[in-house]
């Protein structure tokens, strides 16, 4: 059967369940209601503080076949997905899913608990190129993953699509009582926005800290209401792990090109204005678009409402140097940053949900007007995918990027035309991850694409000098300096199951043919 985007979806896959097909961005909204949440109330005089992981095990009595979660704002420094699988794995544990907001290296070790069976689920918005990623993509999890978006993950707790029986919560700072934050401690990560839905409505939250102090912890992000029980733990990670990947404004001359291209669609499209809202990757290309759109707001006067989504430290020198009013910030991506969100009160926490719900009664991508994208692939129909690689490989997820394509006014594209002596631009992509409907626009080095139903677009960069073509052309000028790439082939077995932001499947990976 295939859905809006043409992709052939079982309408029962096995692992997964009953499959509601992806129609569009918006056509599955409508009314929509919270699922209950279990609580365990606790009489005066209980005490929450717990020795150790293995006593939190005993006392949310872990058995087979449970969910547990965990957030990733430590990213690459985690350590307590670890510890607490570790203990799971040496009580002969079997058939547990991992509901992880995201997955890094670090979290290697999950691949051989995939491979003995001790993990047959992984539910997540993003798995870093890996172990974990391989194991998923040649088959070794006996349910298929489920990628979602950073909207669609907390929209499923709160419904009750994803029923997490115990959140872990890495607390850079708690009391007893299980107040906590992520501004104070050895590991500060900022803020626990990813972990807030997992703590409203899990059956059992725990809270896995390495900075016990008096009550109350302030300020209190997470409260003790919603918390069960606390373990105080040597570490909880490496703060230097934070920042992982590309930080830092690019220097390679083709990116910085792309950039000042993509920052002369928006001044010519007249998105360059006051209280403009602005959300960019934390890649060197997406960063060197944000340096090139500072220029222009420099040049004209121009003073934005709002940057959002993951933070890093040159959105924080925006904020400081008066270019926005205040930042919305769902993850820290560097140490600025999370001193920023510390001490500034004008950079603001929100939760996942808050970020980019769609079924709650207004996420904040749907006041954003510019949102600059990367991508692995895109097709002629403007699908993206971030998913896999061109080996078919899972590489990553959604993260945001179909989340905030969705509510952006103008939603960007930039990419080199060739990666890796391979096109970006082709026929089909290997997997949809964001619907060509909320993608606006393609900036490569050799030149732009709009999305033929954005004609207000294409009447206002008419009469410029930018060198506006059809995604077609792209496509065929990109095949001429590559040429034509063998098709992947794939076999039947349904690896990983793509779910857009509203909970519908846009596609699914199959396991790739060796």
């Amino acid at each position: 059967m295939k859905n809006s985007v043409g992709r052939e979806i079982p309408e029962y896959i096995e692992g997964y369940g009953p499959v509601k097909m992806f129609r569009g961005a918006f056509a599955n909204f409508g009314e929509q209601s919270r699922g209950n949440a279990k609580l365990n109330p606790v009489k005066p005089g209980t005490d929450k503080l717990l020795a150790t992981i293995d006593e939190a095990l005993d006392k949310v009595k872990i058995q087979d076949g449970m969910t547990i979660s965990f957030h990733h704002h430590l990213r690459n420094g985690d350590f307590v997905l670890n510890l607490v699988m570790d203990a799971i794995a040496k009580r002969g544990i079997k058939d547990i899913t991992v509901a992880a907001s995201s997955l890094f290296p670090i979290h290697d070790p999950l691949a051989e608990y995939i491979k003995n069976g001790v993990v047959t689920g992984i539910q997540t918005d993003y798995i870093a190129p890996g172990a974990v990623a391989k194991a998923i993509s040649k088959g070794f999890l006996k349910k298929p993953a489920v990628l979602m978006s950073h909207g669609g993950r907390p929209r499923a707790i709160e419904s009750g699509d994803l029923h997490i029986d115990v959140a872990f919560i890495a607390a850079p700072t708690a009391d007893a009582y299980g107040n906590m934050n992520g501004a104070y401690g050895k590991a500060a990560c900022g803020t626990l926005a990813y972990a807030m839905s997992d703590a409203q409505y899990a059956d059992y939250v725990v809270a896995v800290t390495d900075n016990l102090v008096r009550y109350p912890a302030c300020p209190i992000e997470i409260s003790q209401d919603f918390v069960d029980y606390v373990v105080n733990v040597d570490s909880i990670g490496d703060p230097s792990g934070i920042v992982s990947g590309t930080l830092t404004v690019t220097k390679d001359p083709v990116s910085l090109h792309i950039a000042k291209l993509a920052a002369r669609v928006l001044e010519e499209t007249g998105y360059i204005k006051d209280e403009m809202s602005f959300q960019t990757g934390a890649g060197g290309t997406s960063l060197a678009v944000a340096a090139e759109v500072r220029k222009y707001m420099e040049q004209k006067g121009v003073v934005g409402s709002f940057a959002s989504g993951g933070i890093t430290g040159y959105m924080v020198d925006m904020l400081n140097d008066g270019l926005f009013r205040a930042l919305f910030d769902v993850q820290c991506f560097d140490l600025k940053a999370v001193a920023s969100i510390r001490d500034n009160i004008k950079h603001q926490r929100m939760s996942s949900s808050l970020y980019a719900n769609p079924h709650n009664k207004g996420a904040v991508v749907n006041n954003l007007d510019i949102m600059i994208l990367g991508a692995t692939e895109i097709d002629t129909d403007f699908n993206v995918n971030v998913a896999t690689g061109s080996d078919g490989v899972i590489i990553g997820g959604s993260g945001g990027h179909n989340d905030a394509a969705a509510g952006s006014k103008i939603a960007i594209v930039v990419t080199n035309l060739t990666k890796g002596r391979l096109p970006v631009v082709k026929d089909k992509v290997t997997t949809v991850t964001t619907p060509g409907e909320s993608i606006d626009v393609l900036v490569t080095e050799r030149g732009i694409a709009i999305h033929p139903q954005r004609t207000d677009l294409l009447e206002k960069l008419k009469g410029t000098d930018l060198p506006v073509m059809t995604i077609e052309e792209l496509k065929n000028l990109a095949e001429r300096l590559t040429g034509k790439p063998e098709p992947i082939q794939f076999g039947d077995q349904v690896v990983a199951v793509v779910e857009y932001r509203d909970g519908t499947v846009i596609d699914v990976v199959r396991k790739v043919l060796d």
